[in-house]
Order: C-alpha cells, then sequence, then structure tokens
C-alpha cells in the first residue's frame, strides 16, 4: 500500500480497487465490501478524494486480492476507532504474510509475531510480537551504553600506555598507535540512542476547581443533531478523552465544551482563571513559508519565551530533535513526524493550565508518544484530547466521552479498554461519570450501581445532599492542600512535635472524610442520572 497513492486514470474509486485484482480473480462484491467498511461507497470520483479518503482506497486495493505478502506502511492514518478495529480484525484473519510499519502500539501489540527495529541505520530482529520489544530495546541499549564505557577505559589504558610504556619498541608502538587510532574512531562514530524529545508544558497559574460545566447541551447542523442534551462536569486536573468515528462531531462537542462553539440549546459554563492552549490537527498554527525558527520565535529574534524565560531558539530546537542547520528550513518542506514536533513545541512554549490537544499523536513516534504520555501525566492543569489512538487513550485518560450514535454521547470513568467493558457489562446504558466518579471509581468499595439498584426515587435529604456535597468536598479539598503545605516543611517536626502528629492525624480525617464525600455524590448522581434516563 503506496503512502501516495495514485488514483489518476480511474473513473471512481470501485474501478481503481477492482484493478488490483488479477485477470482471472475479480470480486466486485469485495471491493465494494471493503470500501464500504473504510467509509466510502465506490461510486466517488478520485479527482475529488481528500488525502485521507485516497489512503483508504488504496487499502481497500492492498486488501482485496488477499496477497501472499502484504506490506503496510502506517495503515492506520487516517483511520477512526472504528475503522481501526475493523482492521485489525481483518487482518487478523487474513492468511498473507504482513509487513506493517505503524506507531499504533495496540495493532502491533495484537498482530506482530516478529519485531525488527530499525535504529540509526543498523537493523535488529526479535523473535517476538511488539509486547516484548519495549524491555527487549531497553536491554539492548543498556548493553551497548555498558560497551561504549569499556571502549572509553580501554582508549585511556593505551594512552597511557604509550605515553609511558617502553619506547625502544618502535614497531610495536606503532602499532598499538594505529590500534590506538582506531578505537577513537570507534568511540567517535558511536551514536547512542537519539535523543529524547525535551517536552515540558509552560504551566499558568492554577485554575478555578470548576474548569467546564455543560447542562443540556445540544447542537445540530442541517436538521442533523450532533449532540442532543448532553452534560457533564470538568474539574481541575481531569484529562478527558472524546472518541467516535469521523464525522461523529468529536471537534463540535470539544469546542462546546471550550466555548468556542455556542450550543443551540442549554448552557455551557466556564471556570475561571483559564490559560487554554490548543493543538490542531490540521496544524493550522503553522505557516508554510516561515522558517523553523521564524515559527518558533514569532519572527523576532533569536529568543523563544517559555513560561515567562527567555531561551535560544537553536536550544529549544534541541529539546524537539531539531538540528541547528534547520533553523533557517521553510516549515513547509518537513516531514509529518517534524511539523507535528513544531506543533507540540509552539503549543507547550505558552503559558496554560488547559491543554486542548485534537488528535495531538498523529505522525509522532513512538519515543515522543512516550514523553508525550508522561509530560500529561505530570501536568498541573486540565486536559481534553480527541485521539483515535487506544493506547494512547488508555495511558493518559480520566474518562471517555464516546459517540452513541443520533447525538448521544456518554461519558465513561477511566480509559478506552475501561470504555469497553463498561459498555459490555452494561449494554451501552451507562450513566455519565464526571471527575469525582473518576475518583470514587478506583475506589475498592462496592459498585455505585449496585448502590442505586437499592433506590426507588430521590428524597428531599438526598437531593439537598446532591446539592451541597460539591461545595463540602471543594472545601475538604482546600483543607487537605493547607495541611499538605504544613506537613511539607522539612523542619516542622523539629519545632513541634505535637503539633506535627495532630496534623498528620487531621490530614489522615480529612481524606477519610473526603472519600466518604465523594462516594455518596457518585451514588446521589447516578441515582438521579438513572432516574432521568427512565423518564425520557
Amino acid at each position: 500500500m503506496p503512502q501516495e497513492p495514485d488514483l489518476s486514470g480511474f473513473s471512481t474509486t470501485l474501478a481503481y480497487v477492482e484493478a488490483g485484482f488479477n485477470a482471472d480473480s475479480r470480486d466486485s462484491h469485495r471491493a465494494l465490501y471493503l470500501l464500504k467498511e473504510l467509509g466510502l461507497n465506490g461510486s466517488e470520483s478520485p479527482a475529488l478524494l481528500s488525502g485521507g479518503e485516497a489512503r483508504r482506497a488504496a487499502l481497500a486495493r492492498a486488501l482485496a486480492p488477499a496477497p501472499d505478502i502484504l506490506l503496510l506502511d502506517e495503515p492506520t492514518n487516517h483511520l477512526d476507532l472504528p475503522g481501526i478495529e475493523w482492521l485489525e480484525r481483518e487482518l487478523s484473519e487474513m492468511r498473507s504474510a504482513i509487513v506493517l510499519v505503524s506507531h499504533d502500539r495496540r495493532l502491533l501489540e495484537h498482530l506482530s509475531r516478529t519485531t525488527i527495529w530499525l535504529d540509526h541505520g543498523m537493523t535488529r530482529t526479535l523473535d517476538d510480537g511488539f509486547r516484548a520489544f519495549e524491555a527487549w530495546r531497553d536491554t539492548v541499549l543498556e548493553q551497548e551504553e555498558s560497551e561504549h564505557h569499556k571502549l572509553g577505559r580501554k582508549i585511556a589504558m593505551e594512552e597511557d600506555w604509550l605515553r609511558y610504556g617502553v619506547t625502544a619498541r618502535r614497531t610495536r608502538n606503532q602499532r598499538r598507535l594505529a590500534e590506538l587510532q582506531a578505537l577513537r574512531r570507534k568511540h567517535r562514530e558511536r551514536r547512542g540512542a537519539q535523543g529524547p524529545v525535551q517536552l515540558a508544558a509552560a504551566q499558568a497559574d492554577l485554575s478555578g476547581r470548576l474548569i467546564a460545566v455543560a447542562e443540556g447541551v445540544s447542537k445540530s447542523y442541517g436538521g442533523r443533531s450532533i449532540v442532543r442534551n448532553f452534560s457533564t462536569r470538568v474539574l481541575r486536573g481531569d484529562r478527558v478523552g472524546i472518541v467516535g468515528p469521523n464525522g461523529a462531531g468529536k471537534t463540535t462537542l470539544l469546542n462546546l465544551l471550550t466555548g468556542a462553539l455556542i450550543p443551540d440549546t442549554g448552557e455551557v459554563r466556564l471556570g475561571t482563571n483559564l490559560a487554554q492552549v490548543t493543538l490542531d490537527q490540521r496544524r493550522e498554527i503553522l505557516d508554510p513559508a516561515a522558517t523553523l525558527s521564524e515559527t518558533l520565535t514569532g519572527g523576532a529574534g533569536d529568543a523563544v519565551m517559555i513560561g515567562g524565560h527567555s531561551r535560544h531558539v537553536i536550544g529549544y530546537m534541541k529539546d524537539f530533535l531539531f538540528r541547528p542547520e534547520q533553523a533557517r528550513t521553510p516549515v513547509g518542506v518537513l516531514s509529518g513526524g517534524e511539523r507535528a514536533r513544531l506543533t507540540l513545541a509552539c503549543a507547550f512554549a505558552r503559558l496554560s493550565n488547559l491543554l486542548v490537544l485534537d488528535e495531538p499523536t498523529n505522525d509522532l513516534d513512538l519515543e515522543t508518544l512516550d514523553l508525550l504520555q508522561e509530560q500529561l501525566a505530570d501536568y498541573a492543569g486540565t486536559v481534553l484530547l480527541v485521539s483515535h489512538d487506544r493506547d494512547f487513550l488508555d495511558r493518559v485518560v480520566t474518562s471517555v466521552i464516546a459517540a452513541e450514535g443520533n447525538g448521544r454521547w456518554i461519558e465513561y470513568a477511566g480509559g478506552y479498554t475501561d470504555m469497553l467493558a463498561q459498555r459490555v457489562g452494561s449494554g451501552s446504558r451507562v450513566p455519565p461519570s464526571n471527575a469525582i466518579a473518576k475518583k470514587s471509581a478506583r475506589q475498592p468499595t462496592s459498585s455505585p450501581q449496585q448502590k442505586v439498584a437499592r433506590f426507588r426515587r430521590m428524597s428531599f435529604k438526598d437531593r439537598h445532599a446532591l446539592e451541597t456535597l460539591p461545595t463540602r468536598i471543594a472545601a475538604l479539598q482546600d483543607r487537605i492542600a493547607a495541611l499538605n503545605i504544613l506537613l511539607a516543611d522539612p523542619g516542622f517536626y523539629a519545632r513541634d512535635q505535637n503539633r506535627f502528629s495532630e496534623t498528620t492525624t487531621a490530614l489522615s480525617a480529612a481524606q477519610a472524610e473526603l472519600n466518604s464525600a465523594e462516594e455518596q455524590w457518585l451514588t446521589l448522581e447516578l441515582l438521579r442520572e438513572q432516574l432521568e434516563a427512565t423518564q425520557e
């Protein structure tokens, strides 16, 4: 499957796919089946296709004849989550030998049986699938580092011998000098693993505890419901993933939650002191005609402002694996991966406490993906994320908002795998969760759904508790933060041991009270939503 397919000369996408069959094995039914599974109908004019649609047509053409050997280079690019999962099932059922280049960890884990690692012009083969690759790679790198260290010690010993050894044996000296020069050359030419991207988001002051509240939000275009009666609450520190098929309205929902789009009905309230930075999947912030240096500095001088501090643009470029000589390179000639890293560099240079990431993993290599995940885990602010990368979602998000069709969206606690488990276990009728539910869902207590089943209606006491618990929870969180600040003082214990003990006891009590309040709020919130769903 070519990365840049050429569909010229074909009247329709069906004709293009059918041309991939042998003369005696044309199967129009299979061609149409593959096209429809990939979101096409076979009647499209190749001249009017987007780049993503052309790649999907090329994928259908590659799969159609069920070849003996199938070569796929980043086949999941431009596919949504249902498309990726369909492709995974299709490939697993094929009898073809498959050579696959991909940065989709989950796809590699499920399909690969042998792994070839290409690094600095060298290939190494692991007779196992990708599940075993990362541990094996780390072992190889550790061994190389150890050997490099031993080589340095050997050079030092040879230099000492030449300087202070027996000088009369001139012939032997010349031979050892040549060996020393060879060792130096090997040491100089040795290149270790590519240095990691130094990702560090410039963080603004903390936002308010509440980031966004959506109540009964709906949005339609041309009579088609994109979002219907959706409610959620996003709190500081949440990492919310939004998933769904292409065209479901993920970006629309993201824009509604950030206030960039006004709902037709319902209300979205944003929190205070928000400093938002958005990473657009189309890389629209990049000017193809501008140089890499101009993009980072805004065309003013050779310094980049990172969180209010000045850094030389070359040093900041190196953090994102750009070479100094690329400073004058136009953005338009950068590879897809380089543009992705440049977009991250621009986004992370700005002060923020709310990151809005629309397909941030496109074109990123595995090492950069790892570091992006670590950065988001350490980020003190809030993250709203649209992604088709299942592994990335599992590692990053604390809840997933999933499209259920006809404008209906449901929020599930946990990552993508957790969402699938909840869907299977409840027939896709899991009540929405929010930030407090995400924490409580991890507590080893009885299931909130089981508790809800014991209720028939909400009493006045329940309704009052549901309204007042968020204020109580916020006060407990503030108290816990204040107690932690006291205990963080290294001299506190030495100054006043009794007060230190009292503070520790108070912290434990406040934490237990917070857990209880969060559990109570979750149970009542689930009850309310279940009763509303029953009334609908």
